[in-house]
Formats: structure tokens, sequence, C-alpha cells
């Protein structure tokens, strides 16, 4: 009797282990279903685009006025809700991307606005028609200061500096097409505030519309030659002043899809007249803005000046202006610019 109870035990303890082990093996293959089955129904790839806070996002400072451009760090617990644009054209680029509500001043009004803009803009509070001092932007108590990068500076032009704004707990941010940039920089910066504000869906969007401009603007001028081009700064009516727009490096890419060449690529420091005459560009251009000199006076004194009469842009009356905004904003208004310009030199082909 006893050896029997013994052997129904052993018996007993056998079955159990046997059922653990099936147990065990259940249990473990269940989650590799649960997990299969989740990854089938898993959510919209678009709502991982979404922005997860704190985000942090790799921007810049300057070491003093006009001084080196550095790197620096920002770094956003939330989307920014008082937002100030040291320009016209970085306000307008915000309301491209929907945020006209988050904008509480804009300054440096130096440019048209563009009809498409217009009402949004004119809701935005204007700080300062001209560069805007760092008083009146931290007097509307903004959460982010973005824009133009030189423009970050303690002078009366300036917003303050980038390192003073972030002591005061105001984020910042600053435009790299400001910075060695090109038109990859402007599709960068727009990348990088679709992150900041989670708009990514309107940024893609909008980089999208622009890339396919930038397409047209080539394929307009395929079949055509290169042409030469040199900037005149209009610093009075009556005077010659030359640039050789060695770090404007952003205007430089956008001029590209015209396939026009700076005649003085390379010319370090000033461009005397002398040398404009001999460097004989095809192309003269020139920018307007609100309290320039009289442009239209501008030209008539370039073209009636008895030393350029040898000059083919002034015998083949081709001399364009830009709007400030389009082409010194630094924003996605320069491919305006160059759509206008490329217009214009194609209804007054050099002959």
């Amino acid at each position: 009797m006893k050896f029997t109870s013994r052997t129904i035990g052993i018996a007993a303890l056998s079955l159990l282990l046997l059922l653990l082990v099936a147990c065990s093996n259940a249990s473990t293959s269940s989650p590799a279903k649960e997990t299969t089955n989740t990854t089938e129904t898993s959510a919209p790839a678009e709502n991982t685009n979404k922005t997860t806070y704190p985000l942090t996002i790799e921007n810049f400072t300057i070491s003093s006025e006009g001084g080196e451009w550095k790197p620096k760090v920002q770094v956003f617990d939330k989307a920014p809700e008082r937002v100030v644009a040291n320009t016209q054209s970085a306000a307008e680029m915000l309301i491209k991307l929907g945020l006209t509500d988050k904008m509480v001043g804009v300054a440096a009004l130096y440019g048209s606005v563009t009809p498409d803009v217009a009402d949004n803009f004119a809701k935005i509070p204007v700080l300062s028609k001209d560069y805007v001092g760092k008083e009146l932007v931290v007097g509307a108590s903004p959460d982010l200061v973005l824009g133009r990068g030189d423009l970050f500076a303690d002078a009366d032009w300036g917003v303050g500096t980038v390192d003073g704004l972030n002591d005061m707990n105001i984020r910042t941010f600053l435009q790299t097409t400001n910075h060695k940039g090109t038109l990859d920089s402007l599709y960068s910066d727009i990348a990088q505030l679709g992150q900041i504000f989670d708009v990514q869906e309107n940024a893609a969007t909008f980089t999208e519309s622009l890339k396919t401009r930038v397409d047209a603007i080539k394929a307009s001028v395929a079949d055509q030659p290169e042409h030469t081009f040199a900037y005149i700064v209009p610093a009075t009516e009556n005077t010659i002043t030359v640039s050789s727009m060695q770090n404007d490096t952003y205007q430089l890419d956008a001029l590209g899809l015209l396939k026009l060449k700076n005649t003085f690529d390379g010319v370090q420091g000033e461009v005397s007249v002398e040398q404009l005459i001999t460097a004989n560009p095809e192309y003269l251009l020139l920018s307007a803005y609100a309290g320039s000199p009289d442009i239209d006076k501008l030209i008539q004194n370039l073209y009636a000046n008895p030393a350029l009469q040898s000059m083919n842009a002034i015998k083949n009356k081709q001399i364009y202006v830009t709007d400030f905004s389009q082409f010194w904003g630094y924003g996605y208004q320069i491919l305006d610019g160059i759509e206008k310009m490329g217009q214009e030199m194609k209804a007054n082909p050099i002959k």
C-alpha cells in the first residue's frame, strides 16, 4: 500500500510538471501573436511625424555684431505661442505655415507684401517699420524671436543677442539662409519650423510647392546660355556703387536658377567703376526698398552716364530691379523676385 501511494504521488507530480511546461509554452507564444497583430494594425505613418517635446533644435548664436556664427541648440518645451519676427519676410513665412495667430510682432517692413498673405499680415502688430530694438521686442513678451541672424545684436537696430534673449527664457531661431545660405538652407529652415510648431505637414507641403517653382524656373531657361551680371547698390541716385556679393551666397544660388553668373565672383573688397566697365557684364541688377533713393532716376542716370556707354548692359537696356523682400529678405520670397526677373528678361532678350 505504501509503495502504491508513492507510485501514485510520482505519477501525479509528473503530470503536474507536464501541465506547467504546456502553460509555459502557451504563455511564451501568446505575446508573439499579439505583437504581430499590433504591427499589422499600427497607427498611420503620418502620426509618427508629431513633435515630441521637449524638442532640441540645432541653431546658432553670433559672437558679436558682425561676428562669427557659432552652433547653439535651442530647447522647446512646447510649441511657441508668442512669436516676434525681426523681418517682414520671416513673418510671411510663418503665415505660409499657418501660424498667423502665433505672431505678436514684426519689424523691418522694407518690401512689398505679396497679395496672398496680405490679409493675414495686416493682423500682425508692427513693432517698427524699420529694424527693431531689443526693448520693443522684449516688451511684446515673446517666447520665440526669429528671423535674420545678423539682426541678433545689442544695437539700436538689433533685437538683442541670442544669449541675452535666452537668459530671459526667450528662445531664438536664426534663419540659416543668412549664414552661407542656399535654397537648401531655406528648405531646412522650413522643416525645422515645422518641427518647432508641430506643423510638419504644412511645412512639407510648402517646401514641395517651392521646389516645384524652382524646377519651373530652371526649365524656363534650359535652352539659354549663361549670362553675366553685376549688382549695383542704390546708395544715391547720382553715384555708382558696385557690390562683389562675395558673402551673398543665398542670392547667388537663387540667381543661378536663371543661369546668371556673378561678374565679380572671387573679387574681394570694393569694386571700382573702372572694374565694372572692364568686366562689361550683360545685366545690371539692383533692389528697391522703402526709403531707398529714387530708383527710376538712378536707372536713368546709369543709362545716360557717358563713362558707361561701352557696357553691354547699358547699350542693350538690361537693368532689372527686384523688391527688397524678394532679394534681401532671406526667405521664400526670393523666388517671387527671380520669377519676375526671368519674365522681364524673356520679354527683353539680349540682341
